[in-house]
């Protein structure tokens, strides 16, 4: 027996939002790449706040590809392991040499934008598999998200309103 023969979802309909999770999981894992990366290259105004930031940033998104990988396995997929393979499929550029704090927080801005569109997309179709619970978490991300954004703008346009 497979899992899908006890949740009561149609293999059909999940198969969908399994392909757009395995897309989501790679633009994580490049992501998670990247703020590792802005984490020890950042320099200048900032650099405390950025540091310690963008660390609990690179914890919270490996948290996450932990969690969408075992959703994909919950609804019978296999995800990717492979940084090969995510880069065939990722959406989300890959960055180096990065060090500037506006260069940085400017790239997650752009990064989150796709991951909203994206996950909004994901929630339809996992509402029209009847997909509830992956539905449910990635409302949960677009939450905390989009709380990101709030906070990155307002810390980005700090300095532009002292004149």
């Amino acid at each position: 027996m497979k899992t899908l023969d006890y949740l009561n979802l149609d293999n059909k309909n999940v198969e969908n939002v399994v392909v757009a999770l395995q897309n989501l999981l790679a633009d994580f894992q490049v992501y998670y790449t990247n703020l590792r990366g802005f984490h020890w290259e950042i320099k200048g105004r900032g650099f405390f706040v950025l540091h310690e930031k963008f660390e609990s940033m690179y914890d919270d998104a490996a948290a996450k590809v932990d969690e969408i990988a075992e959703r994909i396995l919950t609804l019978g997929g296999t995800p990717e392991n492979k940084y090969s393979g995510y880069l065939k499929v990722a959406r989300i550029p890959e960055v180096s040499g990065v060090s500037s704090s506006k260069e940085a927080v400017d790239n997650v801005l752009n990064t989150y934008k796709h991951f909203i569109a994206e996950e909004r997309k994901l929630i339809e179709l996992a509402e029209e598999a009847n997909d509830v619970v992956t539905a449910d978490m990635l409302t949960g991300y677009l939450k905390e998200q989009e709380k990101m954004v709030w906070m990155l703008v307002a810390f980005s346009t700090r300095g532009s309103e002292q004149k």
